[in-house]
């Protein structure tokens, strides 16, 4: 048995497209690439790297059929951001039910933590979200993720709508 960790999870929504002022792009070279069905390993390398820090485990223990099914659908759309060539984060939009679209994910490299490169990214995956007219976007985030996250999902349009207690287990490697 892993490692578990108590934390309260909120849950928040947006139900029309935000007027925000766009956020600051990247300095240097840049790119927002959508990953069409991506190597899982690459898949991997970004879910662990970023996750790790937050305890993200839901996709840890999917096996490779899994993981596969759920990142090669063709509703699922996985956005790598590239800063001077090197991948710096992702972002992934769910929009496999009808009537709404989940952020599934979205994390940056820690490296490149503190450089407004989670604003940026956050911002481009509300607008690619919208694309699609969802109706409804929606996000969770939780006390072991990034000490600004929920306050960023905020400044950016978001709205709590539920919160409550869970535990997660780490997998044991």
């Amino acid at each position: 048995m892993g490692k578990r960790h108590k934390t309260i999870v909120t849950h928040l929504e947006m139900l029309a497209e935000p007027r925000l002022p766009p956020a600051p792009k990247p300095h240097g070279k840049f790119a927002l690439m959508r990953a069409e069905k991506p190597p899982l390993h690459f898949y991997r390398y970004l879910y662990d790297t970023i996750g790790r820090h937050y305890v993200w485990v839901s996709r840890r223990t999917l096996s490779d059929e899994e993981l596969a099914a759920i990142i090669h659908d063709g509703d699922v759309e996985i956005y790598v951001l590239y800063v001077n060539g090197t991948p710096t984060g992702f972002a992934e939009l769910d929009f496999r039910h009808a009537g709404r679209t989940e952020l599934s994910f979205l994390g940056i490299i820690p490296e490149f933590i503190g450089q407004g490169l989670g604003r940026y990214l956050l911002c481009e995956a509300i607008s690619l979200a919208w694309r699609r007219n969802p109706g409804r976007l929606i996000v969770q985030t939780c006390t072991l993720d990034h000490p600004n996250a929920l306050r960023l999902y905020q400044r950016c349009g978001f709205t709590p709508y539920a919160q409550g207690e869970a535990e997660l287990e780490e997998p044991e490697d």
